[in-house]
């Protein structure tokens, strides 16, 4: 049903949202109709003169105008427009004037992580649900999942965390490294991994490609804002030969990383994969996954397919259970359509992991979000090491 719903909102939230904001606008008209009866009722005879809160000639707009305007201000400021009156406070606390924000700007948020992600039943709740209110706090739900928020967050840490990395940086260190596999490396038209060894103005290549296993993966060390160093064991389907002809031949080439167990569950047949022995080695050794999804909407997607790999990959019995998962949410150029990172995360059903892990759109031309994904992951990294 979650996934339903998610398509359904990505093919046609035009209407859905245009159908919210109807609602938002009818809940407004009954908000003022009250706020201003309860204006005349106080400023009667027996209503003392600080008692009456004055009229601004923004509250007397038409409420289509007053939703309009508001669509344009940052959830901090709608939370300071609430600040300014009785009228105004109540009108940015409606909970469906906050869906209505969260279902528009979610689709444009490029990133998304897992403590933030917004539950799937916001997609599929009907608007006309008395109980819509009730049950989720929307504003909560913007303000924890937009990046402004998350950022926020970020940014209130305490800075003792910076002086620990430059103490932890005097001492020797080996580098942080990680696995990067998917099939947003090979399907796409512009290679991810090409752009990121000949681009050292975004990011410098720190070693030369090291440890080969069986022509399937290679290991290349990098260097973050001219510091960091750590390490990309990067994981292919099969080798470059028949990457390519498979390619060619516009075909699905043959996964030789994994090794496919089918369980039976219940009356149904799930679908289980193991990694090969030379990738098993690598997933006991690094500290992070990368895992590149390629997000071009054109393209038709087996996400559960593919849930089935990530889990192999990040299987608890390989290593400790908590290292951390980046997702690199990828298109070729920036100009195709991509499936949003929100879209992204639930249909690769990533809520049901229990470990730290973040969706990054990315674009493979220009290495767009590529730094922002990597500075998550090492935080990521450095904090699990530290515990």
């Amino acid at each position: 049903r979650g996934a339903a719903g998610i398509s359904a909102m990505a093919a046609g939230g035009a209407e859905e949202r245009g159908g919210l904001e109807a609602t938002v606008w009818g809940r407004l008209r009954i908000l003022r109709e009250r706020w201003t009866r309860g204006v005349r009722e106080r400023s009667g005879v027996a209503a003392l003169p600080e008692d009456v809160e004055e009229v601004s000639a923004l509250q007397m707009l038409p409420i289509d105008v007053q939703l309009h305007i508001m669509s344009f201000l940052s959830p901090q400021d709608l939370c300071h427009l609430g600040s300014t009156s009785c009228y105004w406070r109540a009108a940015v606390q409606d909970p469906l004037l906050w869906r209505c924000f969260l279902l528009r700007d979610l689709p444009f948020w490029t990133s998304i992580d897992w403590k933030s992600l917004p539950d799937v039943e916001i997609f599929n709740k009907a608007f006309s649900e008395v109980s819509d209110t009730v049950l989720y706090d929307y504003m909560a739900v913007y303000k924890k999942s937009c990046p402004q928020g998350r950022r926020s967050l970020k940014t209130s840490r305490p800075r003792y965390g910076a002086m620990t990395s430059f103490l932890q940086s005097l001492v020797t260190q080996a580098e942080p490294r990680f696995a990067m596999f998917g099939l947003g490396l090979e399907e796409l038209d512009e290679s991810l991994v090409q752009k990121m060894m000949t681009c050292p103005e975004i990011l410098l290549v720190a070693g030369l490609p090291q440890r080969q296993i069986h022509g399937i993966g290679s290991g290349v060390s990098f260097q973050f804002n001219n510091s960091q160093k750590f390490n990309i064991l990067t994981l292919y389907s099969t080798m470059s030969v028949e990457r390519r002809r498979a390619r060619a031949e516009q075909a699905v080439a043959v996964n030789k990383m994994f090794f496919q167990e089918n369980n039976v569950v219940g009356n149904q047949q799930a679908v289980h994969y193991s990694v090969i022995a030379q990738v098993k080695k690598v997933c006991e050794v690094v500290d992070g996954f990368i895992y590149v999804a390629n997000a071009e909407a054109r393209k038709n997607h087996d996400r559960q397919e593919e849930l089935a790999r990530i889990l192999a990959m990040i299987d608890p019995a390989l290593g400790p259970p908590n290292r951390p998962l980046l997702v690199l949410s990828c298109v070729s150029h920036v100009g195709v359509k991509r499936i949003p990172c929100v879209y992204m995360a639930h249909q690769l059903q990533l809520n049901l992991l229990h470990r730290p892990w973040m969706v990054q759109d990315t674009v493979a031309a220009t290495l767009a979000g590529l730094l922002s994904g990597i500075e998550w992951l090492l935080e990521e990294a450095d904090c699990k090491n530290a515990q």
